[in-house]
């Protein structure tokens, strides 16, 4: 037996509670292991929440959690890995526990930190894939709705790095951060349309928001085209004909890799802004609900 958290109900942080369960056992392709870090992403508390229980209908008791990192344990008939590897990826059935299964395990360089190894799936593939949707290009113009969030944040690096010009909305703390990333920053909140035009007067090519914050009216009026902007974020997006990105992170896994190496070799960073003990997740999803965080926050059980 060993510990995991769970909820057998939707509500508030509180219905998370640690309970005694059996590890599962690693099926064909995946691997079992002993988690070093599991990431808390906004998903887990939809999830919890039950706001996502007309989509995602919980089956109880419900183990979160969607990316996870630590060291190979047992492993499943044709697995990329053996026993006794340090890996990281997405997990099946939840990564609040002592055990997770990976479906698709990636090499955990050295270079890189158990925390950003477990931070880095889900909003690392998050960014890659909605730039690849796009179809950015170096020389154009890229806005980045929530830049200074998990997926904004990587969003504007791999930006920057492809030739493309960036502009992000951040709140008046993130300025700073973002600005050192390659972007142009602009606070977000009343007027920011006329800041980014200001700081874009070539245009703006692509939008890709990933705050939710409701900008994709005026999102689509800067392009000038509805098939331009895409959101991560905001349920609304059918009504102003905005493609809403979902689904599998990355269909094949091709992208993770590649941003494990990047991160390994400082070419592309993650902030943690705070670690729990796998105890204190009903106070992690407490904090991330009060938008307490600026970075992400990770369970080390």
């Amino acid at each position: 037996m060993s510990t995991a958290i769970t909820f057998s109900e939707y509500g508030p942080p509180e219905v998370l509670r640690p309970t005694e369960v059996t590890p599962l056992e690693p099926g064909p392709g995946q691997v079992r292991i002993r988690v070093r870090a599991a990431s808390v992403n906004p998903f887990d508390i939809k999830l919890r929440s039950g706001r996502m229980a007309k989509v995602a209908p919980a089956h109880f008791p419900v183990a979160p959690g969607l990316d996870a990192a630590g060291v190979v344990d047992a492993v499943g008939e044709g697995a990329d890995a053996a026993v006794g590897d340090e890996v990281l990826g997405a997990t099946v059935g939840g990564s609040y526990g002592e055990y997770a299964l990976l479906e698709r395990p990636v090499a955990k360089p050295d270079a890189l930190s158990w925390e950003v190894a477990a931070s880095l799936v889900t909003v690392g593939q998050t960014a890659f894939r909605v730039l690849g949707q796009l179809g950015v290009q170096a020389g154009q113009a890229l806005l980045v709705h929530g830049a200074a969030g998990s997926v904004g944040v990587i969003a504007v690096q791999l930006a920057v790095a492809r030739g493309i010009t960036v502009i992000g909305t951040v709140g008046e703390t993130d300025i700073e951060r973002v600005s050192a990333l390659g972007a142009t920053a602009v606070r977000y909140g009343d007027g920011w349309v006329e800041r980014v035009k200001a700081a874009a007067p070539g245009g703006v090519d692509f939008v890709f928001d990933a705050s939710g914050a409701g900008v994709l009216a005026d999102s689509v009026a800067l392009t000038g085209d509805a098939g331009k902007v895409i959101t991560i974020a905001d349920m609304s997006a059918q009504q102003h004909g905005v493609s809403f990105s979902a689904g599998s992170a990355d269909q094949g896994g091709l992208s993770l890799p590649e941003l494990v190496q990047l991160a390994a070799a400082g070419k592309l960073t993650l902030p943690i802004w705070r670690t729990y003990p796998l105890a204190e997740a009903a106070q992690a999803h407490a904090d991330l609900e009060a938008h307490r965080n600026r970075g992400k926050a990770v369970l080390l059980p």
